[in-house]
């Protein structure tokens, strides 16, 4: 069995060892609520288009990298727990 893409918290992890920035510095930087950022980190929250927005701006990665490692992982997420019985219930068109 194979594992999901990895949550883009800990995507956002790497980026803040990097730096040498903590969740709250960041959030500061964002102007988002520290625990927005502390969520994100714990693979608790999902980076939303706003917030992929603010890290897009502030990483010079742009809003989609982060958007992307999200879907990417929601998708996994969502074929390991519910592809199975999809493919038993619904009939190809």
């Amino acid at each position: 069995m194979t594992l999901p893409p990895s949550h883009p918290g800990e995507t956002l992890a790497d980026e803040l060892a990097a730096r040498g920035l903590t969740a709250s510095a960041l959030a500061l930087k964002l102007r988002v609520p520290a625990n927005r950022i502390s969520d994100i980190l714990r693979g608790r929250r999902a980076v939303t288009a706003e917030t992929a927005l603010r890290l897009g701006r502030y990483f010079g990665t742009g809003a989609k990298f982060w958007v992307d490692l999200q879907a990417a992982h929601d998708l996994a997420v969502a074929e390991r727990d519910f592809g199975a019985l999809i493919e038993k219930e619904v009939d190809p068109a």
